[in-house]
């Protein structure tokens, strides 16, 4: 589903208000990139959302237009802290938002004598409804005014939905889950910032940080690549607060895995490797380093190196083996089964081309795969057709991708889609033939659904 405010500009007059929208700076993209300092994505969001052009962002921070530009494209990037504070003033990003202490202009002016001071409504923006929900009673209001009190039960009930998203993001996808995810993160932040209890605050922290990663999985199955890295850089700091450096190992996977889609296939090995030196300092276990090596071979595939993936491939391999069933395995990487272990390695030997041992490693992880997880077997089953047409079994290949289509029918994943399109393409030279040419047109009618 597409936001229907993105790409909508800000129809107000540009010269009511000194700043930025309030309803731009309560957009969870834009938070994103303001938590990551993404200046490139805040000014990109700036023009697309805001209607601020190059030249009134470099009038308002003091910024030539060609040097806005250059950031909106991606280079150079801003870290000098001076440069940092004229953009928050200029364009009114409260400084909480890219972590600098507040602004002058935040503090309202004093009102008259004898008036109540108002409230801005920039700080409610974000956090309450323009009107309260109806049937809010006396139990709701004492519970508001007393604050959450963090008990072991809290800490279950946040823990438990945090397994409930992802299973249902596993089941439909993320889209319908962010706006849950994203509110349970802000909620869960704001009784951190209330809480003093030392093993419940670090308690909070984790799930703070699951909750982060979990916004960013979903914006990236989204292919919102620049927000989704927002909040991984988020759970990555949040995991950091507290010394979590498995945690922090998952995160930089995940994030490893964003740059093979990206192709960058640099970015992603040292990634990758950067995640398994997290992960050795706190005695991973041999189902998270067999993870891990995993996805360093992911990226060693993308950038086509042969020897080096088969390396990679082989420590997954050897890592896996060592596991044993008494291993404290953090919940999150227990999905990494001898299932998931050899579908990767199929996808992985696809990527490099090697159809012939790849076709039957994802067939057979398809036979063991769970069904109700209906985006991983639709991507799989796309990886399965895309290694048979690597063989020119075109016929086949066509009914293994119409059942992936059926799959991503019931699923919302731009990223399924995105595999489907691709494999259209590559029907192109088959375009004659009945079955190929009425596949490409019903991928087509569902990416345009």
């Amino acid at each position: 589903m597409i936001n229907p405010v993105v790409g909508v500009p800000d129809m107000t007059d540009s010269t009511a208000s000194p700043g930025l929208p309030s309803r731009l700076l309560a957009d969870p993209e834009m938070v994103a990139a303001c938590a990551a300092r993404d200046f490139a994505l805040i000014f990109q969001l700036a023009k697309r959302k805001g209607g601020f052009h190059a030249s009134r962002i470099a009038r308002a921070c003091d910024l030539t237009p060609s040097r806005v530009g250059e950031v909106m494209n991606g280079k150079p990037k801003i870290t000098n802290i001076t440069v940092i504070e004229r953009i928050a003033d200029g364009l009114r990003i409260p400084g909480h938002l890219l972590g600098l202490a507040a602004r002058s202009w935040e503090v309202p002016a004093a009102p008259p004598a004898g008036q109540p001071a108002p409230i801005p409504r920039q700080a409610t923006d974000s956090w309450f409804p323009e009107s309260p929900p109806p049937g809010t009673g006396l139990d709701e209001i004492l519970a508001i005014a007393a604050g959450t009190r963090v008990t072991p039960t809290v800490l279950r009930s946040l823990q438990s939905s945090i397994e409930d998203y992802w299973r249902r993001d596993d089941e439909h996808g993320g889209e319908a889950l962010r706006p849950a995810v994203i509110g349970q993160l802000r909620y869960v932040k704001g009784i951190l910032h209330d809480t003093a209890e030392p093993n419940f605050r670090r308690s909070l922290h984790g799930i703070a940080a699951e909750l982060a990663r979990l916004t960013g999985w979903t914006y990236f199955d989204a292919r919102q690549y620049s927000t989704a890295r927002g909040y991984f850089v988020e759970s990555l700091r949040l995991a950091r607060e507290i010394d979590d450096r498995p945690f922090v190992a998952n995160v930089l996977a995940c994030l490893s895995l964003q740059a093979t889609y990206q192709d960058q296939a640099r970015e992603a090995i040292t990634l990758a490797r950067a995640a398994q030196d997290s992960a050795r300092l706190s005695g991973g276990t041999p189902r998270l380093m067999a993870m891990l090596s995993m996805r360093e071979a992911f990226g060693h595939a993308t950038e086509h190196d042969r020897e080096a993936t088969h390396l990679a491939i082989n420590e997954a391999l050897h890592q896996f083996e060592r596991i044993d069933p008494t291993d404290d395995d953090p919940a999150w990487v227990q999905y990494f089964d001898r299932t998931k272990l050899t579908v990767d390695t199929g996808i992985a030997l696809g990527q490099l081309g090697d159809a012939e041992a790849a076709e039957p490693l994802i067939a057979e992880a398809l036979q063991g795969e769970a069904a109700t997880n209906q985006r991983g077997r639709a991507f799989h089953t796309f990886w399965l057709a895309r290694t048979q047409l690597q063989r020119h079994e075109v016929e086949l290949a066509c009914t293994t991708a119409t059942e992936a289509l059926n799959l991503a029918a019931d699923v919302e994943s731009p990223r399924v889609l995105a595999h489907l399109r691709e494999f259209s393409e590559l029907l192109h030279p088959y375009r004659s033939a009945p079955i190929a040419s009425e596949l490409v047109r019903r991928i087509g009618a569902l990416a345009t659904r």
